[in-house]
């Protein structure tokens, strides 16, 4: 995995990761996530470093772990994922987009229409 050069620590990127894997189904509810070894080998990290993603990830209600066996998804980890990062968004950061949109002199109605024609370019 190529992490991003940022402020982000390699272990939130490996859970933001799982998250985005767990949001597309490739890890459905209740499924099992490979071992921290079996991660850690695929990311080319240290196991320390994928256990604790997945402790952060079963502290958020994510996934939960099954003694001796490992550690799977959470019936609900999809649908408490993408309330979080609606959440993040609308806290934390439409205030810059709203602010860039204001100095470019972007209306409402600009914003609304090229939303919409985003949305009819990548409907399926």
């Amino acid at each position: 995995m190529l992490f991003e050069e940022n402020n982000k620590a390699i272990y939130i990127q490996i859970a933001d990761r799982i998250c985005d894997e767990i949001v597309n189904g490739i890890y459905p509810p209740d499924s099992r996530l490979p071992s921290v070894r079996e991660y850690a080998a695929d990311m080319q990290v240290n196991a320390n470093t994928v256990m604790r993603s997945y402790e952060r990830l079963a502290q958020q209600g994510y996934i939960y772990n099954r003694r001796g066996i490992g550690f799977f998804i959470s019936l609900d980890a999809r649908q408490k994922i993408l309330d979080a990062r609606g959440s993040d968004l609308v806290d934390n950061r439409l205030e810059n987009i709203f602010s860039l949109l204001s100095h470019l002199n972007i209306d409402p109605d600009q914003l609304r229409d090229a939303y919409r024609d985003y949305l009819l370019r990548n409907s399926k």
